[in-house]
């Protein structure tokens, strides 16, 4: 199964504001996740959130919602994966909605293994595919790939980093708009509101 924790839209990319319109951030947030829910696609997905327009859009799309208000990201994901371990699933694929090239996705998960899949900068953790039975908590937050690896290897069971050009890359500031493989994508959905 995939967990995709995602944030009310018209509050998402806050580090974009001084380049894009409250509109036209909200509409690339809303596009990114719908291209990370598409590419999750055939594994059942679930979107962590706790806004009725996210709630809304991921119904629209099919996409069962675990509603979390106040959890903040890191609750939000350790009820979510209790909450897949509940219905049966036994692995949970973690992903960022705002990854720009998430093609790749169904790669990432290897059975009984943890696999962690670095931004580019190998500071945050853009997906985190593992058993649901291990006790490995969400760390996200600045440092949140050393602090995930940390506590994946001290759990015993086997553990992979994947370095992935274009799953590394997420969408959170103007230089990630700027990065060859984001720009692609983005510029022919921002146009001229690209920020350049």
């Amino acid at each position: 199964m995939a967990l995709i924790p995602i944030k009310a839209f018209h509050a998402a990319k806050a580090r974009l504001r001084p380049e894009l319109s409250d509109d036209d951030r909200e509409r690339l947030a809303r596009w990114l996740a719908t291209r990370v829910v598409g590419a999750v696609r055939p594994l059942a997905c679930f979107v962590a959130c706790d806004d009725e327009d996210v709630a809304d859009w991921a119904d629209s799309l099919g996409v069962g919602v675990l509603w979390g208000p106040g959890l903040g990201l890191n609750g939000a994901i350790d009820v979510g994966v209790s909450t897949l371990a509940g219905k049966g699933a036994d692995h949970v694929l973690i992903a960022h909605g705002d990854i720009a090239r998430p093609d790749r996705l169904p790669t990432v998960p290897v059975a009984d293994t943890v696999v962690l899949v670095p931004d580019r900068r190998r500071d945050g953790t853009n997906v985190l595919s593992r058993p649901t039975a291990l006790g490995l908590p969400a760390g996200y937050g600045a440092g949140s790939f050393a602090t995930h690896l940390a506590a994946a290897l001290a759990t015993g069971a086997p553990v992979q980093v994947r370095i992935d050009a274009h799953l590394s890359i997420d969408i959170d500031t103007v230089d990630d708009c700027r990065h060859p493989i984001a720009a692609a994508i983005l510029r022919p959905f921002l146009g001229e509101a690209l920020p350049t």
